[in-house]
């Protein structure tokens, strides 16, 4: 089954959507952070307005369905299943729009471990409908900071879609890479794109830097976030993102199948 009601079921059951991993403390401070623009919660995004914290809040409130109540300060997050699936609705227009273009795909993401899979099916099935999925600036160095100081990462792509290693990581080409909310592997690769004149991504589809880093300097953006990543659904409301889907960005790759199989089926993509 891959209706929308059995979609809505099963997001809940799996701990994508309903009550998440992500606890209510992380996010309330994660919106704080947002409301002192600091890079950390920013994840590339240059916020058109002022956002207060309790800004933030009343906004993932409309949009993801989390507490708007400012003295719910303990427990885990809760996301609106229907929030998720009218998300993913959008989500699967917008790359049938890419289909019927025939448009430039750039696909990345900051949490390989686990939506790796997602990305490579929807890479797979575009490139299969026509469309270009690029694998721009591969092998350069990315120099992230991390709560360990500056790490040298490099660019790599697996099955299409792009991620970063530690430069010092054996073995290109593993399906594995670094987590990272940092906006700057999709600057790289974009300025890549530009340097080589090729052609340039039509749609980014990816979350953390990915999408804001993508959105904040004009493309099409499309993503995931969690409850905990308030720029995605802040880039959505200023225009800067065109979808953000909400679930929790952290559960095993496996859970994240159905809503694939869901994305590829509403976007007339069903392999």
């Amino acid at each position: 089954m891959t209706g929308a009601g059995w979609l809505r079921g099963y997001v809940v059951g799996a701990g994508l959507a309903g009550e998440v991993s992500t606890s209510r403390e992380g996010s309330l401070r994660r919106y704080r952070l947002f409301a002192e623009r600091d890079p950390r919660a920013l994840l590339g995004l240059d916020p058109l307005g002022e956002w207060s914290a309790a800004q933030v809040m009343a906004l993932m409130a409309d949009r993801c369905g989390v507490s708007g109540d400012p003295e719910c300060r303990t427990g885990r997050d809760v996301i609106d299943p229907r929030r998720t699936v009218a998300a993913l609705d959008g989500f699967a227009e917008r790359i049938a729009v890419a289909v019927g273009r025939r448009e430039a795909v750039l696909l990345g993401t900051g949490h390989p471990d686990r939506l790796l899979e997602f990305y490579a099916s929807l890479a797979g099935a575009l490139s299969a409908a026509g469309c270009e999925v690029l694998t721009p600036g591969a092998g350069s160095s990315v120099d992230i900071t991390t709560r360990f100081g500056l790490r040298g990462h490099r660019l790599d792509y697996v099955r299409g879609v792009a991620l970063v290693r530690e430069r010092d990581a054996p073995c290109a080409g593993r399906e594995t890479g670094a987590h990272t909310h940092s906006p700057l592997p999709v600057r790289v690769a974009l300025a890549a794109c530009a340097a080589s004149g090729g052609p340039l991504p039509g749609l980014v589809i990816g979350d953390h830097g990915w999408v804001c880093g993508a959105g904040q300097l004009g493309f099409d953006a499309i993503g995931l976030g969690d409850s905990d990543d308030p720029a995605l659904f802040v880039g959505e409301a200023e225009g800067k993102v065109s979808v953000a889907v909400p679930l929790d960005d952290a559960a095993r790759s496996v859970y994240y199948r159905p809503l694939t199989r869901y994305v590829l089926k509403r976007a007339c993509l069903s392999q």
